[in-house]
């Protein structure tokens, strides 16, 4: 049987929040079966409970932001990434700022917190959402659509007219039944123009970006000095996105996502469009027969 997971020790990190520059702290604890991932901003004069789900999402202006009953989070996406790929249903993630961390911009510390922590299996069935049918929507010459696959696959397509990146791969297929997700996605980090940092700055966003937590695209040449993780790295910072935006439909998705210069807000138009076709999908569970599992999946068969 693929159990539910949480974590079995509470954890913890600080970190400045991109957008906002605040440092945060953010503390990870145990969330019993069909809990679901909630955050629980603890600033609060009274704590408030903020579900990570799809239609909770209310703001997607470069991160995406969750908010319940008027109490927000935002920059949620690399967590929620973190969280997909280790399987973690449930958990409880107090936060004292309305922003996540963005640690090194990428998905890889939290991968790392989580791993420290354990995981614990709950006894209880593991539910995915299976895509029976394909769901695509569009927005001019943006779009992005679920389509049946037994696994889970990611088809992403970046289109910058810019000269660096016409030396770079703008396009990636990953099938996480022989791509690890930790290795090889988990380390991208975010990325952006500096000829648009002061053009951010001014609408109150990016006061923490530095070069420590973003990669930094000059006229001609990457800013930091270290360079690139990956040869691919600004398209595999898309899928990371892609996979922490689509977690927030509550449950890890068995079927195939492709998106072509999508980011958040088509991400989250599809995650309600498939909530909202009953008939595209359904939800599965694995209970006796683990040969039925996909492969995508048979890691979670058991606790690392």
């Amino acid at each position: 049987m693929i159990e539910q997971r949480t974590i079995k020790t509470l954890t913890k990190a600080k970190g400045i929040s991109l957008h906002s520059g605040v440092c945060t702290d953010i503390i990870f604890r145990p969330a019993a079966p069909n809990t679901g991932i909630v955050f629980r901003r603890v600033d609060l004069e009274e704590p408030a409970d903020v579900p990570a789900i799809a239609t909770n999402v209310q703001d997607t202006t470069l991160n995406t932001t969750i908010v319940h009953d008027g109490v927000g989070v935002s920059t949620v996406e690399h967590l929620m990434s973190a969280l997909s790929a280790l399987g973690i249903d449930n958990l409880y993630i107090d936060i004292n700022s309305a922003e996540v961390p963005i640690m090194d911009g990428s998905a890889a510390p939290f991968v790392f917190l989580l791993q420290s922590a354990g995981v614990e299996l709950q006894g209880v069935p593991k539910k995915f959402i299976r895509i029976k049918k394909s769901v695509c929507v569009k927005d001019g010459d943006r779009w992005a659509k679920f389509d049946p696959f037994e696994g889970f696959r990611i088809a992403f397509t970046i289109d910058f007219d810019h000269p660096l990146f016409q030396s770079q791969s703008q396009h990636a297929v990953l099938d996480f039944s022989s791509t690890s997700f930790v290795k090889e996605v988990s380390r991208a980090r975010t990325f952006g123009f500096l000829s648009e940092f002061e053009y951010l700055r001014e609408r109150g966003l990016a006061k923490g970006a530095s070069l420590d937590n973003a990669i930094a695209v000059g006229d001609y040449r990457i800013l930091n000095k270290d360079g690139l993780r990956y040869a691919d790295e600004f398209v595999k910072h898309k899928i990371l996105d892609a996979v922490g935006d689509l977690y927030l439909l509550g449950s890890n998705v068995i079927g195939s996502y492709e998106g072509f210069k999508s980011g958040h807000a088509m991400n989250n138009i599809l995650a309600r469009e498939l909530l909202n076709s009953p008939d595209s999908w359904e939800y599965v569970t694995y209970n006796d027969d683990e040969k039925t599992v996909p492969k995508s999946y048979a890691g979670l068969v058991t606790a690392f």
